[in-house]
Protein backbone atom coordinates (compact mmCIF):
# COMPACT_ATOMS: atom_id res chain seq x y z
CA UNK A 1 0.00 0.00 0.00
CA UNK A 2 2.97 2.40 0.52
CA UNK A 3 2.53 3.22 -3.86
CA UNK A 4 -0.19 5.35 -3.05
CA UNK A 5 1.93 7.59 -1.49
CA UNK A 6 3.06 8.58 -4.55
CA UNK A 7 -0.69 8.90 -6.40
CA UNK A 8 -1.41 12.90 -6.69
CA UNK A 9 -4.46 12.69 -9.16
CA UNK A 10 -7.49 11.50 -8.87
CA UNK A 11 -7.05 9.98 -11.89
CA UNK A 12 -4.30 8.36 -11.82
CA UNK A 13 -6.01 6.68 -8.60
CA UNK A 14 -8.53 5.24 -10.68
CA UNK A 15 -6.31 4.47 -13.47
CA UNK A 16 -3.65 2.45 -10.77
CA UNK A 17 -7.16 0.60 -9.30
CA UNK A 18 -8.63 -0.39 -12.29
CA UNK A 19 -5.35 -1.68 -13.48
CA UNK A 20 -4.93 -3.67 -11.13
CA UNK A 21 -8.86 -5.08 -11.62
CA UNK A 22 -7.79 -6.56 -14.60
CA UNK A 23 -4.90 -7.91 -13.38
CA UNK A 24 -7.43 -9.64 -10.31
CA UNK A 25 -9.38 -11.04 -13.18
CA UNK A 26 -6.74 -13.61 -14.19
CA UNK A 27 -5.14 -16.20 -12.34
CA UNK A 28 -4.08 -13.53 -9.48
CA UNK A 29 -0.11 -13.41 -9.24
CA UNK A 30 1.24 -13.64 -5.65
CA UNK A 31 2.25 -9.81 -6.10
CA UNK A 32 -1.54 -8.99 -6.09
CA UNK A 33 -3.49 -9.14 -2.42
CA UNK A 34 -7.13 -9.90 -3.53
CA UNK A 35 -8.63 -8.41 -0.77
CA UNK A 36 -6.72 -5.11 -1.94
CA UNK A 37 -7.90 -5.22 -5.25
CA UNK A 38 -11.82 -6.19 -4.46
CA UNK A 39 -11.18 -3.46 -1.83
CA UNK A 40 -9.87 -0.62 -4.57
CA UNK A 41 -12.14 -1.71 -6.97
CA UNK A 42 -15.42 -1.18 -4.67
CA UNK A 43 -14.35 2.02 -4.25
CA UNK A 44 -13.90 2.83 -8.07
CA UNK A 45 -17.44 3.39 -8.28
CA UNK A 46 -17.79 5.85 -5.72
CA UNK A 47 -14.71 7.92 -6.99
CA UNK A 48 -15.93 8.00 -10.22
CA UNK A 49 -19.13 9.65 -9.11
CA UNK A 50 -16.93 12.93 -8.01
CA UNK A 51 -15.23 13.66 -4.90
CA UNK A 52 -17.95 15.71 -3.31
CA UNK A 53 -20.88 13.44 -1.38
CA UNK A 54 -23.79 14.30 -0.73
CA UNK A 55 -24.61 14.72 2.86
CA UNK A 56 -28.03 12.94 4.57
CA UNK A 57 -29.06 15.71 6.07
CA UNK A 58 -30.91 15.06 10.11
CA UNK A 59 -34.57 15.81 8.93
CA UNK A 60 -34.21 13.13 6.28
CA UNK A 61 -33.13 10.72 8.95
CA UNK A 62 -36.05 11.68 11.61
CA UNK A 63 -38.25 10.88 8.91
CA UNK A 64 -36.98 7.40 8.23
CA UNK A 65 -36.46 6.38 12.00
CA UNK A 66 -40.38 7.22 12.83
CA UNK A 67 -41.51 5.03 9.35
CA UNK A 68 -43.28 1.24 10.35
CA UNK A 69 -40.88 -1.33 11.01
CA UNK A 70 -41.27 -4.69 8.93
CA UNK A 71 -42.38 -7.49 10.16
CA UNK A 72 -39.35 -10.00 11.30
CA UNK A 73 -40.01 -14.23 10.39
CA UNK A 74 -36.11 -15.08 12.03
CA UNK A 75 -32.65 -14.49 12.27
CA UNK A 76 -29.58 -16.71 12.00
CA UNK A 77 -26.31 -16.09 10.09
CA UNK A 78 -22.59 -17.40 8.45
CA UNK A 79 -19.31 -16.36 8.60
CA UNK A 80 -18.26 -12.72 7.61
CA UNK A 81 -17.30 -11.33 4.00
CA UNK A 82 -14.96 -9.25 3.60
CA UNK A 83 -14.09 -10.19 -0.29
CA UNK A 84 -16.78 -11.66 -2.03
CA UNK A 85 -20.70 -10.78 -2.40
CA UNK A 86 -22.91 -13.25 -1.01
CA UNK A 87 -26.57 -13.78 -1.53
CA UNK A 88 -28.72 -16.57 -0.18
CA UNK A 89 -31.28 -18.83 -2.82
CA UNK A 90 -34.48 -20.10 -1.73
CA UNK A 91 -34.78 -23.18 -4.21
CA UNK A 92 -37.34 -26.53 -3.97
CA UNK A 93 -38.04 -25.56 -0.16
CA UNK A 94 -34.65 -24.64 1.15
CA UNK A 95 -33.01 -21.44 1.69
CA UNK A 96 -28.98 -22.16 0.85
CA UNK A 97 -26.00 -19.97 1.85
CA UNK A 98 -22.55 -19.85 1.67
CA UNK A 99 -19.31 -17.73 3.14
CA UNK A 100 -16.28 -16.83 2.40
CA UNK A 101 -14.46 -19.43 4.13
CA UNK A 102 -16.34 -22.71 2.75
CA UNK A 103 -19.29 -22.90 4.65
CA UNK A 104 -22.25 -23.91 2.51
CA UNK A 105 -25.34 -24.25 5.19
CA UNK A 106 -28.98 -25.44 4.09
CA UNK A 107 -31.93 -23.56 6.07
CA UNK A 108 -35.57 -23.57 6.45
CA UNK A 109 -36.84 -20.94 5.21
CA UNK A 110 -40.03 -20.80 7.64
CA UNK A 111 -37.97 -21.22 11.30
CA UNK A 112 -34.46 -20.54 9.86
CA UNK A 113 -32.72 -23.29 11.53
CA UNK A 114 -30.15 -25.28 9.53
CA UNK A 115 -30.73 -28.34 7.98
CA UNK A 116 -27.23 -28.66 7.59
CA UNK A 117 -24.39 -27.66 7.21
CA UNK A 118 -20.91 -28.43 5.22
CA UNK A 119 -17.46 -27.19 5.18
CA UNK A 120 -16.57 -27.26 1.63
CA UNK A 121 -12.57 -26.76 2.10
CA UNK A 122 -12.54 -24.21 -0.16
CA UNK A 123 -12.20 -20.44 -0.17
CA UNK A 124 -15.49 -19.51 -1.54
CA UNK A 125 -15.91 -16.33 -3.89
CA UNK A 126 -19.50 -16.55 -5.11
CA UNK A 127 -22.76 -18.36 -4.51
CA UNK A 128 -25.19 -19.43 -3.71
CA UNK A 129 -26.59 -20.92 -7.55
CA UNK A 130 -29.40 -23.68 -7.10
CA UNK A 131 -31.73 -25.65 -9.59
CA UNK A 132 -32.26 -29.26 -10.84
CA UNK A 133 -31.52 -30.94 -7.56
CA UNK A 134 -28.41 -28.89 -7.69
CA UNK A 135 -26.74 -25.99 -5.17
CA UNK A 136 -23.55 -24.36 -6.70
CA UNK A 137 -20.89 -21.84 -5.86
CA UNK A 138 -17.24 -21.07 -6.68
CA UNK A 139 -14.18 -20.43 -5.42
CA UNK A 140 -11.15 -17.80 -6.62
CA UNK A 141 -9.26 -19.78 -7.59
CA UNK A 142 -11.90 -20.78 -10.67
CA UNK A 143 -13.29 -23.98 -9.38
CA UNK A 144 -17.01 -24.29 -9.71
CA UNK A 145 -18.60 -27.39 -6.93
CA UNK A 146 -21.24 -28.80 -7.72
CA UNK A 147 -23.55 -30.67 -4.40
CA UNK A 148 -27.09 -32.20 -4.32
CA UNK A 149 -29.85 -30.75 -2.22
CA UNK A 150 -28.32 -33.13 0.88
CA UNK A 151 -25.11 -31.51 0.91
CA UNK A 152 -23.56 -34.44 -1.00
CA UNK A 153 -20.90 -33.36 -3.59
CA UNK A 154 -21.38 -34.04 -6.92
CA UNK A 155 -18.29 -32.67 -8.81
CA UNK A 156 -15.77 -29.79 -9.54
CA UNK A 157 -14.99 -27.93 -12.97
CA UNK A 158 -12.36 -25.75 -13.26
CA UNK A 159 -12.62 -22.38 -15.25
CA UNK A 160 -10.25 -19.85 -16.32
CA UNK A 161 -10.49 -17.75 -13.55
CA UNK A 162 -12.29 -16.50 -10.51
CA UNK A 163 -16.19 -17.26 -9.75
CA UNK A 164 -17.76 -13.49 -8.68
CA UNK A 165 -21.37 -14.55 -8.88
CA UNK A 166 -23.82 -17.67 -8.42
CA UNK A 167 -23.69 -20.04 -10.92
CA UNK A 168 -26.80 -20.94 -12.42
CA UNK A 169 -28.45 -23.69 -13.55
CA UNK A 170 -31.41 -24.60 -16.36
CA UNK A 171 -31.89 -27.49 -18.08
CA UNK A 172 -29.30 -29.81 -17.12
CA UNK A 173 -26.71 -27.11 -18.50
CA UNK A 174 -24.69 -24.72 -15.51
CA UNK A 175 -23.63 -21.88 -16.88
CA UNK A 176 -20.76 -19.81 -14.80
CA UNK A 177 -19.13 -16.29 -15.05
CA UNK A 178 -15.92 -16.03 -14.66
CA UNK A 179 -13.58 -12.53 -13.55
CA UNK A 180 -12.17 -12.80 -17.14
CA UNK A 181 -14.81 -11.94 -18.73
CA UNK A 182 -15.85 -15.58 -19.87
CA UNK A 183 -19.51 -17.41 -19.72
CA UNK A 184 -18.89 -20.95 -19.56
CA UNK A 185 -21.63 -23.87 -20.43
CA UNK A 186 -21.04 -26.85 -18.20
CA UNK A 187 -22.89 -30.22 -17.89
CA UNK A 188 -24.39 -30.45 -15.44
CA UNK A 189 -24.26 -34.25 -15.06
CA UNK A 190 -20.48 -34.00 -14.41
CA UNK A 191 -19.35 -30.69 -15.53
CA UNK A 192 -17.52 -31.24 -18.23
CA UNK A 193 -17.04 -27.94 -20.79
CA UNK A 194 -20.10 -27.67 -23.28
CA UNK A 195 -19.23 -24.33 -24.71
CA UNK A 196 -17.30 -21.03 -23.80
CA UNK A 197 -18.18 -17.38 -24.77
CA UNK A 198 -16.07 -14.50 -24.03
CA UNK A 199 -16.92 -11.18 -25.96
CA UNK A 200 -14.53 -8.01 -26.51
CA UNK A 201 -12.80 -6.37 -23.27
CA UNK A 202 -12.09 -2.80 -22.91
CA UNK A 203 -8.63 -1.19 -21.83
CA UNK A 204 -10.33 -0.37 -18.23
CA UNK A 205 -12.92 -2.42 -16.78
CA UNK A 206 -14.41 -2.48 -13.42
CA UNK A 207 -14.21 -5.49 -10.96
CA UNK A 208 -17.65 -6.83 -10.76
CA UNK A 209 -19.85 -9.74 -9.48
CA UNK A 210 -22.45 -9.13 -12.13
CA UNK A 211 -23.85 -12.84 -13.40
CA UNK A 212 -26.16 -13.82 -15.67
CA UNK A 213 -29.96 -14.22 -16.77
CA UNK A 214 -31.42 -17.49 -17.85
CA UNK A 215 -34.52 -17.25 -19.44
CA UNK A 216 -36.83 -18.99 -22.24
CA UNK A 217 -33.93 -21.30 -23.16
CA UNK A 218 -31.18 -18.20 -23.55
CA UNK A 219 -28.55 -17.15 -21.56
CA UNK A 220 -28.43 -12.74 -21.23
CA UNK A 221 -25.74 -11.03 -19.84
CA UNK A 222 -24.33 -7.47 -19.49
CA UNK A 223 -20.41 -6.40 -20.60
CA UNK A 224 -17.63 -3.85 -20.00
CA UNK A 225 -18.31 -1.11 -22.66
CA UNK A 226 -22.23 -1.51 -22.37
CA UNK A 227 -22.72 -4.20 -24.58
CA UNK A 228 -25.81 -6.78 -23.57
CA UNK A 229 -25.51 -10.19 -25.36
CA UNK A 230 -28.22 -13.25 -25.66
CA UNK A 231 -26.62 -16.51 -26.19
CA UNK A 232 -27.91 -20.59 -26.52
CA UNK A 233 -28.38 -21.75 -23.59
CA UNK A 234 -27.41 -24.73 -24.93
CA UNK A 235 -24.53 -24.60 -27.37
CA UNK A 236 -23.40 -20.78 -26.63
CA UNK A 237 -23.90 -19.18 -30.21
CA UNK A 238 -24.86 -15.93 -30.00
CA UNK A 239 -28.48 -14.91 -31.02
CA UNK A 240 -28.06 -11.02 -30.24
CA UNK A 241 -25.64 -8.61 -29.01
CA UNK A 242 -26.89 -4.76 -28.51
CA UNK A 243 -25.19 -2.05 -27.40
CA UNK A 244 -26.71 -0.37 -24.67
CA UNK A 245 -24.37 2.83 -23.75
CA UNK A 246 -22.00 4.18 -25.89
CA UNK A 247 -18.53 5.44 -24.26
CA UNK A 248 -18.85 9.00 -24.45
CA UNK A 249 -16.22 11.35 -23.03
CA UNK A 250 -11.97 11.83 -23.70
CA UNK A 251 -9.98 9.56 -21.42
CA UNK A 252 -10.52 6.12 -20.73
CA UNK A 253 -12.49 6.67 -17.27
CA UNK A 254 -14.68 9.33 -18.77
CA UNK A 255 -15.70 6.80 -21.90
CA UNK A 256 -16.23 3.91 -18.96
CA UNK A 257 -19.54 2.34 -19.55
CA UNK A 258 -19.95 -0.78 -18.05
CA UNK A 259 -22.76 -3.04 -17.12
CA UNK A 260 -22.04 -4.51 -13.75
CA UNK A 261 -25.34 -6.00 -12.72
CA UNK A 262 -27.83 -8.49 -13.55
CA UNK A 263 -30.37 -8.21 -16.08
CA UNK A 264 -34.02 -8.55 -15.63
CA UNK A 265 -36.87 -10.35 -18.04
CA UNK A 266 -40.30 -10.83 -18.67
CA UNK A 267 -42.07 -12.71 -21.09
CA UNK A 268 -41.03 -10.56 -23.90
CA UNK A 269 -38.41 -7.39 -23.12
CA UNK A 270 -35.03 -7.86 -21.45
CA UNK A 271 -33.86 -5.00 -19.75
CA UNK A 272 -30.45 -3.78 -18.54
CA UNK A 273 -28.76 -0.70 -16.88
CA UNK A 274 -25.08 0.56 -17.90
CA UNK A 275 -22.88 2.63 -15.57
CA UNK A 276 -22.52 6.22 -16.63
CA UNK A 277 -25.08 5.50 -19.62
CA UNK A 278 -28.62 4.35 -19.68
CA UNK A 279 -31.25 2.20 -18.54
CA UNK A 280 -33.09 0.23 -21.31
CA UNK A 281 -35.58 -2.58 -22.56
CA UNK A 282 -35.14 -4.55 -26.15
CA UNK A 283 -37.22 -7.32 -27.19
CA UNK A 284 -36.26 -10.44 -26.05
CA UNK A 285 -36.12 -12.61 -29.54
CA UNK A 286 -34.52 -10.26 -31.38
CA UNK A 287 -32.54 -7.37 -29.55
CA UNK A 288 -34.65 -4.87 -31.55
CA UNK A 289 -34.87 -1.64 -28.79
CA UNK A 290 -37.90 -0.93 -27.39
CA UNK A 291 -37.12 2.38 -25.17
CA UNK A 292 -34.21 4.05 -23.28
CA UNK A 293 -33.39 6.64 -20.95
CA UNK A 294 -30.29 7.65 -19.60
CA UNK A 295 -29.09 6.85 -16.30
CA UNK A 296 -26.50 5.67 -14.16
CA UNK A 297 -26.19 2.32 -12.26
CA UNK A 298 -23.40 0.00 -11.07
CA UNK A 299 -26.23 -1.83 -8.70
CA UNK A 300 -28.68 -3.06 -10.63
CA UNK A 301 -32.69 -3.36 -11.20
CA UNK A 302 -35.70 -4.97 -10.87
CA UNK A 303 -39.17 -5.34 -13.09
CA UNK A 304 -42.93 -6.11 -12.14
CA UNK A 305 -45.85 -6.22 -14.28
CA UNK A 306 -45.75 -2.46 -15.12
CA UNK A 307 -42.37 -0.67 -14.07
CA UNK A 308 -38.54 -1.45 -13.97
CA UNK A 309 -37.18 -0.18 -11.02
CA UNK A 310 -32.96 0.86 -11.22
CA UNK A 311 -31.57 1.33 -7.75
CA UNK A 312 -29.11 4.21 -9.20
CA UNK A 313 -25.60 5.25 -8.02
CA UNK A 314 -26.25 8.26 -5.78
CA UNK A 315 -28.82 6.07 -4.12
CA UNK A 316 -32.18 6.74 -5.58
CA UNK A 317 -34.49 4.32 -6.83
CA UNK A 318 -35.93 5.62 -10.00
CA UNK A 319 -39.70 3.57 -11.39
CA UNK A 320 -39.79 3.60 -15.05
CA UNK A 321 -42.96 2.28 -17.35
CA UNK A 322 -41.92 -0.69 -18.73
CA UNK A 323 -43.88 -0.39 -22.23
CA UNK A 324 -42.82 3.25 -22.60
CA UNK A 325 -39.74 3.74 -20.23
CA UNK A 326 -41.40 7.24 -19.04
CA UNK A 327 -39.90 8.47 -15.69
CA UNK A 328 -43.16 7.11 -13.21
CA UNK A 329 -41.29 8.33 -10.03
CA UNK A 330 -37.83 8.03 -8.03
CA UNK A 331 -37.52 8.35 -4.36
CA UNK A 332 -34.20 9.31 -3.11
CA UNK A 333 -34.48 9.98 0.47
CA UNK A 334 -33.33 6.47 1.63
CA UNK A 335 -30.54 7.24 4.26
CA UNK A 336 -27.45 6.42 2.15
CA UNK A 337 -26.17 7.06 -1.38
CA UNK A 338 -24.98 3.04 -1.69
CA UNK A 339 -28.44 0.75 -2.10
CA UNK A 340 -28.55 -2.96 -3.22
CA UNK A 341 -30.77 -4.19 -6.32
CA UNK A 342 -34.11 -4.02 -5.56
CA UNK A 343 -36.62 -6.82 -5.29
CA UNK A 344 -40.18 -6.48 -5.94
CA UNK A 345 -42.49 -8.49 -3.81
CA UNK A 346 -46.30 -7.86 -4.09
CA UNK A 347 -47.34 -4.05 -4.22
CA UNK A 348 -43.52 -3.53 -2.77
CA UNK A 349 -40.27 -2.98 -3.66
CA UNK A 350 -37.16 -3.46 -1.47
CA UNK A 351 -33.82 -2.40 -1.49
CA UNK A 352 -31.29 -2.51 1.29
CA UNK A 353 -28.26 -0.17 1.57
CA UNK A 354 -24.65 -0.11 2.96
CA UNK A 355 -25.91 1.05 6.60
CA UNK A 356 -27.72 -2.95 7.07
CA UNK A 357 -31.53 -1.03 6.85
CA UNK A 358 -33.98 -2.54 4.44
CA UNK A 359 -36.26 -0.33 2.90
CA UNK A 360 -40.10 -0.82 1.42
CA UNK A 361 -41.19 1.31 -1.06
CA UNK A 362 -45.04 1.33 -2.60
CA UNK A 363 -44.94 0.34 -6.29
CA UNK A 364 -46.69 2.87 -7.74
CA UNK A 365 -45.65 6.02 -6.18
CA UNK A 366 -42.11 5.39 -4.49
CA UNK A 367 -43.59 5.96 -0.83
CA UNK A 368 -41.78 4.88 1.75
CA UNK A 369 -43.80 2.43 3.99
CA UNK A 370 -41.71 0.52 6.43
CA UNK A 371 -38.04 0.13 7.17
CA UNK A 372 -36.06 -1.97 9.83
CA UNK A 373 -32.12 -2.43 10.28
CA UNK A 374 -29.72 -5.60 10.52
CA UNK A 375 -26.66 -5.10 12.22
CA UNK A 376 -25.37 -2.01 10.45
CA UNK A 377 -23.51 -3.99 7.80
CA UNK A 378 -23.56 -3.35 4.19
CA UNK A 379 -26.51 -5.17 2.27
CA UNK A 380 -24.73 -5.46 -1.18
CA UNK A 381 -26.77 -8.40 -3.29
CA UNK A 382 -30.77 -8.04 -4.06
CA UNK A 383 -32.80 -9.80 -1.19
CA UNK A 384 -34.12 -13.12 -1.75
CA UNK A 385 -37.64 -14.15 -2.24
CA UNK A 386 -39.46 -16.25 -0.10
CA UNK A 387 -42.30 -17.90 -0.18
CA UNK A 388 -43.78 -15.34 2.55
CA UNK A 389 -41.22 -12.56 2.50
CA UNK A 390 -37.83 -12.10 1.70
CA UNK A 391 -34.40 -12.90 3.27
CA UNK A 392 -31.02 -11.07 2.58
CA UNK A 393 -27.81 -11.64 3.59
CA UNK A 394 -25.06 -8.47 5.30
CA UNK A 395 -21.56 -8.44 4.87
CA UNK A 396 -21.04 -9.65 8.87
CA UNK A 397 -22.74 -12.78 7.74
CA UNK A 398 -26.44 -11.88 9.36
CA UNK A 399 -29.08 -13.45 7.67
CA UNK A 400 -32.91 -12.08 8.06
CA UNK A 401 -35.94 -13.40 6.97
CA UNK A 402 -39.04 -10.29 6.68
CA UNK A 403 -42.27 -10.23 5.80
CA UNK A 404 -43.40 -7.94 2.67
CA UNK A 405 -46.26 -7.28 4.25
CA UNK A 406 -46.55 -4.53 7.19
Amino acid sequence: MIVFWFVVSLQQILLLVLLLSLVGCGSTPSLFNPKIIDSLSSQVIELLEGEDKIEIDAEELAILAAVPRISSFWQNSVKASKIAVFSPVFANGALYAADEEGNLIRFDPVTGKQSWNINTEHQLSGGVGAGDGMVLVGTFKGEVLAFDESGNALWKAIVTSEVLSPPRVDSNIVVVRTGDGRIFGLDAIDGSRKWVYQGATPSLTVRSSAGVLISRGAVFAGFAGGKLAAMSLFNGNIGWEIAVSLPRGVTELERMTDITSLPVADEHLVCTVAYQGRVACFGMADGSQVWTREASSSIGLAMDDDYVYVSEDQGAVVAYDKRSGASIWKQGRLGSRKLSPPLVRGHNVIVGDDQGNITLLRNYDGAIVARSATDKSAILASPEALPDGFVVQTAKGGLYAFSHQF
